[in-house]
């Protein structure tokens, strides 16, 4: 694994030493990018079920100002303190241990909003259409706010969830699936 590009371009990243975490492929990581950005100019991100921290790293190194990390798994948060200090972002970051609703309640309690949000839970655990909802219902989404859905290409994702409409749907492989909303 490693940053595809932005300032930190081609630096390496500590996967989690887990069979429960699927880290996403610089394939699918760069296709994500190129299709929301490639490069940004500021906001804030969120990416939750984080992992190692991969695409929320990525965003940073793009260009996005912040990133909240948010995983349940206390290797992955290992890992993502590892990757965090290996590129020298503290500053810029937040980790949480904690799951997915619970991260989204706290983080509408602070009034944050974002303007990237990568979901990217075990594939077939979760409802992407509830996670979206919850997201609008606490007020995270900014206005013109992009989120990335990462699932199994089988899944049936919703053409739109409140005001969030999906723009694309994309398959790599057999199995993975990235579909973006805005």
């Amino acid at each position: 694994m490693r940053v595809i590009a932005g300032e930190f371009k081609g630096r390496p990243l500590k996967s989690v030493p887990t069979h429960k975490t699927r880290p996403t492929t610089d394939k699918v990581k760069e296709a994500v990018f190129h299709a929301i950005g490639p490069f940004f100019e500021g906001g804030k991100a969120l990416d939750l079920f984080a992992g190692s921290g991969g695409l929320g790293i990525e965003a940073l190194s793009r260009g996005v100002d912040s990133c909240v990390f948010v995983d349940q798994q206390q290797k992955a948060i290992q890992t993502i303190y590892e990757n965090i200090k290996l590129l020298h972002v503290n500053d810029r970051t937040e980790v949480f241990k904690t799951d997915a609703n619970r991260a989204i309640k706290a983080a509408g309690k602070r009034s944050l909003t974002f303007d990237y949000i990568f979901l990217d839970p075990p594939y077939k655990k979760f409802s992407y259409k509830e996670l979206m909802e919850a997201l609008l219902d606490h007020e995270l989404v900014a206005d013109g706010a992009i989120i990335v859905c990462e699932h199994d290409a089988s899944e049936k994702i919703p053409e739109e969830v409140g005001r969030l409409k999906r723009m694309k749907t994309d398959h790599y492989g057999s199995n993975i699936g990235v579909s973006i909303f805005e």
